[in-house]
């Protein structure tokens, strides 16, 4: 009997055709979790495509064409919650990428309480987002608060973190990299310690110095961490609404409104259509500047 044959007869099923691939499992095996992604993702999708169309209440619906779109660009301040929107996702991301660089360096190097640190570094991450937001709230207080406190026993006056217009988004933004680097430091640790040994030991003969070693191998074999720290951070900072919305609430004025804190503040004045023509413009921002984004970091990946 031929490998071939031996091959079909074990598996129970018929010649193998070209460009086929055989699976032990039959394809109606796909349909629950077909279901479950039509009626979770594909038809809230379709929907809101249509609804962002019309004029709608709980009741009915008239439609309207692309004037929901129209009116979004035209409002000032939804236009600034979109610019706030990248700022604020380009401005979360790096920092994770630098600090969880820095911090998986650190805690995989040879120190003491290794172990504790990494648990403390990723403690944040478990926290309620809320919790946190509640939190930094009091201590970025312009007069009570304990950061204030703090810096004007150093003489020095701290700002109005999230009542001046021009840091109350980088504050929060501050905030979300606490509360995040521990996954990206993770990411990084998981990164840095599958890079085999063998390389440190090669730059190493050839003279190398610690700034040599961690650009021409550290950095370059921690690709496919640092790709998915940028995804992640990235999707995350532009999908931000539960931080913005407990320390903020997009104030003071429009200064740190995102488009989801925008998007709420319509759904809460009854204007349902508006706000669903502002989810579907968040999902075209998402696709249009993450997809690329991706299939960049994978290009560069496949060129290694």
């Amino acid at each position: 009997m031929s490998v071939a044959t031996a091959t079909e007869a074990t598996i129970g099923h018929g010649p193998v055709r070209a460009g086929k691939r055989e699976t032990a499992y039959p394809g109606w095996f796909l349909l629950p979790a077909a279901v479950i992604y039509a009626v979770l993702f594909l038809l809230p999708t379709i929907s809101s495509l249509y609804f962002s169309l019309t004029r709608w209440t709980l009741f009915d619906a008239t439609f309207i064409g692309f004037e929901n779109f129209a009116q979004f660009f035209r409002e000032p301040f939804l236009v600034k919650g979109l610019v706030n929107t990248v700022i604020y996702a380009v401005v979360t991301s790096s920092m994770k990428v630098v600090l969880g660089m820095a911090l998986a360096l650190l805690l995989t190097s040879r120190i003491v309480a290794r172990g504790y640190l990494r648990s403390v570094v990723f403690f944040p991450v478990l926290v309620s987002t809320i919790g946190v937001g509640i939190t930094f709230t009091v201590l970025m207080h312009p007069t009570n608060g304990m950061i204030n406190e703090g810096l004007a026993l150093l003489g020095v006056k701290g700002p109005g973190w999230l009542t001046n217009p021009n840091l109350a988004l980088f504050s929060v933004a501050l905030v979300d990299v606490w509360k995040g680097v521990g996954l990206a430091t993770v990411i990084y640790i998981a990164g840095l310690v599958a890079i085999p040994k063998d390389y440190y030991e090669a730059a190493r003969i050839d003279g190398a110095t610690p700034w040599q070693n961690f650009w021409f191998v550290t950095l370059p074999l921690s690709r496919p961490a640092t790709a998915t720290v940028i995804t992640l951070s990235f999707i995350g900072g532009l999908r931000t609404f539960d931080l913005i919305w407990a320390m903020t609430k997009g104030g003071p004025g429009f200064a740190s409104d995102t488009i989801a804190s925008v998007i709420y503040k319509q759904y809460q004045a009854g204007f349902f259509g508006l706000s669903t023509a502002g989810n579907v413009v968040l999902f075209i921002l998402i696709a249009i500047l993450v997809v690329p984004l991706t299939m960049l970091l994978n290009r560069k990946r496949g060129h290694e």
